[in-house]
């Protein structure tokens, strides 16, 4: 759970900048304004990371790039769904990362990976498959409708989506669990009492 939490956590930093843009964007409906201060955002965290001589990852990078690509185009065209769109584009990176066959491992007790790590791989494909239709649907809610309503939908949705599969993949993977150990006792203690 920590590494769930943990995870959360770097998906929300390499958000902040738009998220400031948002929050911005809907207090002043100033699009220039919540622009630039959500790329001088994106830069200042990683001027932070390089002056506090810490590893600055892909998915930081990305980001940075995302940010200042979106926010140029934004500044450029006075349109924000460049920047409502900047969320579809890490929602399918983390659908394709999800891709990989069992990802899911090392956020597992080791209980789960001895009894379901079949089913933790195809809970990981629904995750990932998640994802991908988050990424189409943030496109097509961005496009369709204003920032405010972007804003509401989109965080609904995604606070409701991510929990719901959260607990239906736990509801999925201890009740597999439970009746796989179940079946082993049962099993040993039919061979206990088989005469030898």
């Amino acid at each position: 759970m920590k590494n769930l939490f943990a995870a959360g956590k770097l998906l929300l930093l390499d958000m902040a900048a738009t998220l400031l843009f948002l929050v911005l964007y809907l207090l002043t409906h100033n699009v220039t304004l919540s622009v630039v201060l959500g790329m001088a955002l994106g830069i200042a965290q990683i001027g932070w990371q390089a002056a506090r001589r810490k590893p600055i990852d892909t998915m930081q990078w990305m980001s940075l790039f995302l940010v200042l690509g979106a926010g140029t185009v934004t500044l450029l065209t006075d349109d924000p769904r460049f920047v409502m769109i900047k969320p579809s584009v890490i929602y399918v990176i983390v659908g394709v990362v999800m891709l990989k066959r069992g990802w899911m491992n090392r956020y597992l007790p080791p209980v789960a990976i001895e009894l379901v790590p079949d089913v933790a791989i195809i809970v990981g494909y629904a995750w990932s498959a998640l994802m991908f239709f988050s990424a189409a649907l943030n496109v097509i809610v961005a496009l369709n409708v204003d920032v405010a309503t972007w804003s509401v939908v989109m965080s609904i949705y995604g606070i409701v989506s991510k929990a719901a599969m959260f607990l239906i993949g736990y509801a999925f993977l201890r009740t597999i669990a439970a009746a796989r150990r179940r079946r082993a006792v049962d099993r040993a203690h039919d061979a206990a009492m088989m005469p030898g």
